[in-house]
C-alpha cells in the first residue's frame, strides 16, 4: 500500500505564547500608596503660619506640654538636693528661662525645626551621683547642701558643653549622619517615643482616677466629638488638648476641696492633689533668673566625665527628634549641615545653662513635637512665639507656678499620646526603603528591640541613689557607661549603623533606600534645603562656607 505524500509531512510544533506575569493581587484588592516625602494632612507646615490669636493659643499648649517636663525633673531632683518649695520653685523659673532662650535660639539659627529646647532626663543619673557623693559631707543647713549641689551641676555642665560644641562645629556629628540610611532612622525615631514610656502610663497610673479620664478624653474630644460639627472640628482638633487640661484639672481641684485625699497615702497625695506642690505660696511674684545665681561653680572632674555621658546621649536624642519634627512640620528631612549646626548651638545652650544654675541640660522636646502630630499644625513661628510664655512665666513666678501645679499624672495621659505620635512617625520612615527585604527587617527588628530591652535593663538595675549596674572603681567611668547604655536612641544609633554599614552594605544599597536618602543629606542636593533650613535675615552670607 503507498504512502500518500501527507504522510511523510512534519507538522511544526505548536507555538507556545509567553506566559503572562501574574496578575498583582494588592491592586486587585484596593489601593496602593507612593511613598510620600511630606505628609499632606498638615493644615500648616514649617514656614506657613496661623492667625495670630490662634498662633498665640497654640504658643500657649506647646508652654503647657514642655511645663510638665520641667516640673517633673524638679519635682524627683530638688528634694534629694536639700531644696525647699521656694528652691524647687526657682529651679523650674531657672529651667523655664534657659528653655525659651535655647529655644529661640535653635528655631532661629540652629536647626531652623519647630523643636522646643528643655531639660532632658538624661541628666538625672549623673545628677543623682553628685547628689550621692555629698550624701557624707556635713553641711550647716539643707539649703546649703542644695545650693553646693546646684553649684557642683553647674561647673560639670560648663565643662561638658564643650562635648557638643566640639561635635557640632568640627562637622564630627554631621559625617556621622551622613552614615544614616531609612534602615537606621527607623528603630532611632521610634525609641526616642518609645524609650519614654515610663513616663506615660506608669506617670499616669500614679493617680488613676485623674490620669485615666484625661486620657480618655483627650482621645474621644480630639479624635470623635470634633467629627460632629465642622466648627467643632477646628476647635477641638487643635485647642482639644487645653480644653481637657482644664476640666481634668478643675475636676482634680474639686476632689482635692471635697476632701477625697485626706485619708490616702502620701504618695497619693503628692500625685492627686493640687495643693501639695506647694510651688504658690513659696514662688516670688517677680525674679528675673541671672547668671551665677546660686554662687561661684565648683569643678571636679569625676562629675565632669560623667556629665559628658549625658551631653554626647543628648546629641543622639536631639538627632532622633529633630528628624521626627521634620516630618510632621512638612519639611524635607534634615542634611548633614544642619545636624552640624544644632548640636553645635545645643552646647552653647549646655553652656548658657550651666551659668544660668539649671539642674538639668537640654535637649530636643519629643512631647512637643509629639503635639505637632496631634495638632497637625508644623508652624515654626508658633514655637518662638512659645518662648515669650516660657520666659514671661520664668520671671513673674505666682503666675508660673499656678500652672506648674498640674497634677504630673495629667501629663502622663499627655505623654501616653504625643510619645505614641513621635514613635508611629519613625515607623513611616519604612516606605522609602524595601520592606520586603529580610535584611532591612532583621536590622530594624533588632536595632529597635534591643533599644528599648538595653536601657531597661540599666534603668531597671540603677539604684535610687544612681547607682547602675556598671560598678568598677572609677565613678567618672561607671557614670559614663551606665548613662550611654540607659539611653534608647544611643543603644538604636550605634546597632543599627553598624550594621546597616557591614550587612551586605553595596548589595543592598537599594532596599537600604540611599538613592532616595543622598539628596538630602547635601545643602544643594535638594532645591527645597534651604527653603526650609535658611537662615533668617541673609545670615547666611556672614557665616564661613564650611559650616554650610
Amino acid at each position: 500500500m503507498g504512502e500518500s505524500a501527507n504522510t511523510h509531512q512534519h507538522t511544526s510544533p505548536a507555538t507556545v505564547a509567553p506566559s503572562a506575569p501574574p496578575p498583582n493581587l494588592a491592586l486587585s484588592r484596593g489601593p496602593t500608596w507612593t511613598p510620600a516625602e511630606q505628609l499632606q494632612q498638615l493644615h500648616y507646615c514649617i514656614h506657613s503660619n496661623p492667625s495670630w490669636p490662634e498662633a498665640v493659643l497654640l504658643a500657649f499648649q506647646h508652654y503647657i506640654v514642655v511645663l510638665g517636663t520641667i516640673v517633673l525633673i524638679a519635682t524627683t531632683l530638688v528634694p534629694r538636693m536639700g531644696g525647699s518649695p521656694g528652691d524647687k520653685a526657682r529651679v523650674i523659673q531657672t529651667l523655664l528661662f534657659t528653655a525659651g532662650l535655647n529655644t529661640l535660639l535653635q528655631t532661629a539659627l540652629g536647626s531652623r525645626l519647630p523643636t522646643v529646647m528643655r531639660s532632658s532626663f538624661v541628666f538625672i543619673l549623673p545628677v543623682l551621683s553628685i547628689i550621692n557623693d555629698f550624701s557624707d559631707k556635713t553641711f550647716s543647713s539643707e539649703h546649703e547642701r542644695f545650693t553646693y549641689t546646684v553649684r557642683t551641676i553647674q561647673g560639670s555642665l560648663i565643662v561638658a558643653s564643650i562635648i557638643n560644641i566640639i561635635l557640632g562645629f568640627s562637622r564630627a556629628w554631621g559625617h556621622l549622619t551622613r552614615l544614616f540610611t531609612p534602615v537606621v532612622i527607623v528603630p532611632l525615631v521610634c525609641v526616642v517615643g518609645l524609650g519614654l514610656f515610663m513616663r506615660g502610663f506608669p506617670m499616669l497610673a500614679n493617680c488613676v482616677e485623674i490620669g485615666l479620664p484625661m486620657l480618655i478624653l483627650l482621645v474621644i474630644g480630639q479624635q470623635y466629638l470634633r467629627r460632629i460639627h465642622p466648627r467643632a472640628d477646628v476647635v477641638l482638633e487643635r485647642f482639644g488638648l487645653l480644653i481637657c487640661i482644664a476640666l481634668i484639672w478643675a475636676f482634680a481641684a474639686i476632689l482635692t476641696v471635697a476632701g477625697a485625699y485626706n485619708h490616702v497615702r502620701e504618695v497619693t497625695k503628692q500625685s492627686c492633689r493640687t495643693d501639695r506642690s506647694f510651688l504658690m505660696s513659696s514662688a516670688p511674684w517677680i525674679r528675673v533668673p541671672y547668671p551665677f545665681q546660686w554662687g561661684t561653680p565648683i569643678f571636679r572632674a569625676s562629675h565632669v566625665f560623667g556629665m559628658m555621658g549625658a551631653t554626647l546621649v543628648t546629641s543622639a536624642e536631639s538627632t532622633g527628634t529633630f528628624f521626627a519634627a521634620a516630618r510632621l512640620s512638612g519639611a524635607t528631612p534634615p542634611p548633614a549641615y544642619i545636624f552640624n549646626r544644632s548640636i553645635g548651638l545645643q552646647g552653647i545652650g549646655l553652656l548658657v545653662e550651666g551659668i544660668f544654675g539649671s539642674i538639668a541640660g537640654n535637649s530636643a522636646s519629643v512631647e512637643n513635637v509629639g503635639l505637632l502630630g496631634l495638632t497637625h499644625i508644623g508652624s515654626r513661628r508658633v514655637v518662638q512665639i512659645s518662648t515669650a510664655f516660657m520666659i514671661f512665666f520664668s520671671i513673674f513666678g505666682k503666675f508660673g507656678a499656678f500652672f506648674a501645679s498640674i497634677p504630673l499624672p495629667i501629663f502622663g495621659a499627655i505623654y501616653c499620646v504625643l510619645f505614641g505620635i513621635v514613635a508611629a512617625t519613625g515607623i513611616s520612615f519604612m516606605q522609602f526603603t524595601n520592606n520586603n527585604s529580610m535584611r532591612n527587617l532583621y536590622i530594624i527588628g533588632l536595632s529597635l528591640f534591643l533599644g528599648i530591652s538595653i536601657p531597661q535593663y540599666f534603668v531597671t538595675n540603677t539604684t535610687q541613689d544612681g547607682r547602675g549596674p556598671v560598678q568598677t572603681a572609677g565613678g567618672w567611668f561607671n557614670d559614663i557607661l551606665n548613662t550611654i547604655f540607659s539611653s534608647a536612641p544611643t543603644i538604636a544609633i550605634i546597632i543599627g549603623t553598624v550594621l546597616d554599614q557591614t550587612l551586605d552594605a553595596k548589595p543592598s544599597i537599594n532596599d537600604r533606600g540611599v538613592s532616595w536618602w543622598k539628596p538630602f543629606q547635601h545643602k544643594k542636593g535638594d532645591v527645597r534645603n534651604d527653603e526650609f533650613y535658611g537662615l533668617p535675615l541673609r545670615i547666611n552670607e556672614y557665616i564661613p562656607t564650611r559650616f554650610h
